[in-house]
């Protein structure tokens, strides 16, 4: 190790602090948010050795670096000593041993549910606190508190989404339970709209749910989809998957699409509202109905119980990509799971030039 670089434990580190050493968090913006050392200051390490003035000015001083566990702390002190730093001091540990020690930690005490809850999201520079903060914000229409929308609910509302309605006029069967994992035994008879909000509420206070048990229809469609960002087809039949997508494009809103098969599913997002012209409509795929006997519904044809769970998890995540404005959604692909393979396939969808929902700004009636 370099001789300007001296490894110390926590104890050491905040005995030298007390004493007038300042001590840097080099750990990244995301995980500041967590909790620093009490005194701390915040200087990333990208930032901090690209200019360690910014941070602390007189390089023949004390510098205290510490990160996570030690590692990018030690290695910041490598960078700063070959710019002339002389006497640098890695916490051993890090922050990890830091609050083990039951040393002080800074940090807003008023978040503390939000910051542990979500603390695995916060440290993905992807989401952080600014997008942990858009998905508490958000909220989302699932259409269906069945087999898709079981999973889909679930991880929406561990992932914070603030505000799920979700719409299904059914109640529980027995046979539900074998796929629809909101639900429990106990559970049969009651309204799944009703069971889906207790489930969520139990898993995350946080996440206001809207229980509308009613059946989506040509009277309250526009309703429902007119004030949310997003919308899930959680549905089991070819009407009101009509009807919600026609919703979607006419209030521009981002649908995302799931449909499961025995052992085969399919998921996409179509987003013809925002995109005319660009992103195809629902229709696109599917301008007409098929025969009730091309197209048998689970009760009917049967499903592997597993399945709704993998498509509904899918559904989640794009409807996450497409909250927080991250990654490549499906839009204008329709992904094709085959879970007797366990191969998946991908078809480019393009939009319909006559199609009636959505070519030319026209909707149907």
């Amino acid at each position: 190790m370099n001789p300007a670089i001296v490894e110390i434990s926590v104890a050491q580190a905040r005995a030298m602090q007390a004493a007038g050493a300042p001590l840097l968090d080099v750990r990244e913006p995301d995980e500041h948010a967590l909790g620093m050392p009490a005194g701390a200051i915040a200087a990333p390490r990208t930032l901090l050795e690209a200019d360690p003035s910014r941070f602390h000015d007189a390089p023949g001083e004390a510098l205290l670096l510490i990160c996570g566990s030690g590692r990018r702390s030690l290695l910041a002190a490598g960078a700063l000593a070959a710019q002339r730093y002389a006497r640098l001091y890695s916490v051993a540990g890090g922050v990890a041993a830091w609050q083990a020690g039951g040393l002080p930690m800074q940090g807003d005490a008023g978040d503390a549910d939000f910051l542990d809850r979500y603390s695995r999201h916060l440290r993905l520079p992807q989401v952080g606190v600014e997008g942990q903060r858009r998905l508490g914000a958000a909220r989302v229409l699932l259409v269906g508190a069945g087999g898709l929308g079981s999973p889909a609910a679930f991880y929406l509302a561990a992932a914070g989404v603030g505000l799920l309605r979700i719409v299904d006029d059914d109640r529980i069967e027995r046979s539900n339970l074998q796929r629809q994992i909101l639900h429990r035994d106990q559970d049969i008879g009651m309204p799944k709209a009703a069971s889906a909000a207790a489930a969520l509420a139990a898993l995350n206070p946080h996440c206001r749910v809207e229980a509308r048990i009613e059946r989506l229809a040509a009277g309250n469609v526009d309703a429902l989809v007119a004030d949310v960002d997003l919308v899930i087809d959680g549905a089991d039949n070819f009407p009101t998957r009509y009807l919600l997508s026609d919703a979607c494009v006419r209030h521009a809103k981002p649908l995302v699409y799931g449909a499961v098969h025995r052992f085969e599913g399919q998921v996409s997002v179509f987003d013809a509202g925002r995109q005319r012209g660009v992103a195809p409509c629902y229709r696109c795929l599917f301008p007409d109905a098929p025969r009730a006997e091309d197209a048998p519904n689970c009760a009917e044809a049967g499903v592997l119980g597993v399945l709704p769970g993998l498509i509904g998890i899918l559904q989640a995540t794009e409807t996450l990509k497409l909250l927080l404005g991250i990654g490549e959604p499906l839009t204008g692909r329709l992904l094709h799971v085959d879970a007797l393979s366990m191969r998946f396939r991908e078809t480019r969808l393009r939009p319909d030039p006559g199609c009636v929902a959505c070519a030319g700004g026209a909707t149907p009636d």
